[in-house]
């Protein structure tokens, strides 16, 4: 249920963006590998949170997006606590989503075994997170929407088949370009209906955000969020662009893991070479995007989703429990939905979604309001590799999140 707001003078589709710099003051552990322990020793391009927060007829739903690598060990629970409850929001109103780059601060927890700047970072970060929402919905006025898809060969499939010494098939964390990778790029333009201005430019496309790996120590929003400044910068004019991770469990950027932004001899560095292919094409399609209206409603559901659980040891009891329960949360505006995932999901079950919605136009965002680990396709399991033995899931979890997700768009 979402909270009424104050009566208008009329029922327009209303929308207000904000942006604020979440870029670490101090060094900080880097998030997404655990191989790596000392402090981040630089930045390389600034982080930030960006909100997009509509309202039509007493109802509100807010896309917050920051560069960071998502919520995990209860920060989901405590940052959304505080968003909640400034911001007079309801629970299925905000979707509080990550990126997923590996480049930026662990969120942490007072009271836990992260380091003091960690948890620090997390205190200025929740309050500075609250005050960006606050701004958007402060800001709201009537808008126009419109919808755009393009592709992009940024992202690819990290199945790569091999053979073991024993010469056994197995799965690595590589490049598999014969297995199916989702390579559309999910744009929402949003335009202010006074003027015609340009606001926002929201995009979602499925990929880890790690050309950066595990020796790398320096700040940086990786793919994604280089996409969101290279779209600003290119745009101009106070235009906001919140970038959401798809479907991307098995998906990670075509150069992958690098241990540093490389610049000898006139070098583009790989990361700021995808992010601006990224970037590029988020701009043609929102360029191209011409049919704009001003159409609602405006609604929002979310669950809690039970899904089917292995039996885990103790060493793998210890690994999941920096997770959490695996939230759903659906909302629409107009014709566009939004399904946000507690987790990470293969590129398969956000195909699924997308093509069994009743919506024309489908939006899937994972590291969404919680961190409920790698859902596997069923197939998967018989092929193995890191996604399916980290999961906490059994086999059967892929089909029912993708039921429980249809049958909460069907609601909307």
């Amino acid at each position: 249920m979402a909270a009424d707001l104050p009566a208008r003078g009329d029922d327009a589709l209303r929308a207000g963006v904000a942006v604020t710099d979440i870029t670490p003051k101090k060094p900080v552990t880097l998030a997404g590998y655990g191989s790596r322990k000392d402090l981040s020793q630089g930045v390389h391009d600034p982080l930030s949170a960006r909100a997009v927060a509509f309202e039509q007829g007493g109802k509100r739903l807010v896309l917050l997006s920051t560069d960071l690598i998502g919520f995990y060990k209860g920060t989901a629970e405590v940052v959304r606590k505080a968003i909640l409850s400034e911001c007079r929001l309801q629970p299925s109103e905000l979707f509080l989503c990550g990126i997923h780059t590996h480049s930026a601060p662990t969120p942490a927890l007072a009271g836990s075994e992260a380091h003091p700047n960690n948890i620090e970072y997390t205190e200025w970060l929740t309050r500075r997170l609250v005050e960006v929402v606050r701004e958007a919905l402060g800001r709201a006025t009537p808008v126009r929407i419109g919808f755009g898809s393009g592709s992009s060969p940024v992202g690819i499939n990290r199945r790569q088949p091999f053979l073991d010494k024993d010469g056994k098939p197995q799965i690595k964390l590589g490049r598999n370009p014969n297995a199916m990778t989702d390579r559309e790029v999910q744009v929402l333009k949003i335009a202010r209906a006074d003027k015609g201005e340009l606001a926002a430019v929201l995009f979602a496309y499925a990929t880890h955000s790690t050309s950066l790996g595990p020796k790398n120590y320096i700040v940086s929003g990786d793919v994604h969020g280089l996409a969101e400044q290279f779209v600003e910068k290119h745009l101009g004019g106070g235009v906001v662009t919140p970038a959401f991770a798809g479907a991307s469990g098995d998906i990670d950027p075509w150069c992958r893991v690098l241990p540093e932004f490389k610049t000898a001899n006139g070098w583009i560095p790989e990361p700021v070479l995808l992010g601006t292919l990224l970037g590029e094409e988020v701009v043609d399609v929102a360029n191209a995007i011409q049919k704009l209206d001003a159409n609602g409603p405006v609604r929002s559901a979310m669950k809690v989703v039970d899904l089917p659980r292995k039996t885990l040891d103790e060493a793998q009891t210890k690994a999941a429990s920096i997770l959490s329960a695996f939230h759903l949360t659906v909302g629409r505006v107009g014709d566009v939905a939004f399904v946000g995932l507690g987790g990470e999901v293969f590129n398969e079950i956000g195909r699924a979604i997308k093509t069994a919605s009743p919506f024309p136009h489908t939006v899937i965002i994972t590291h969404c309001n919680g961190a409920g680990g790698y859902v596997p396709t069923k197939q998967s399991y018989d092929d193995g590799g890191y996604e399916v033995k980290t999961s906490p899931y059994l086999p059967a979890a892929a089909e029912q999140l993708v039921q429980e997700a249809v049958r909460l768009l069907r609601g909307l």
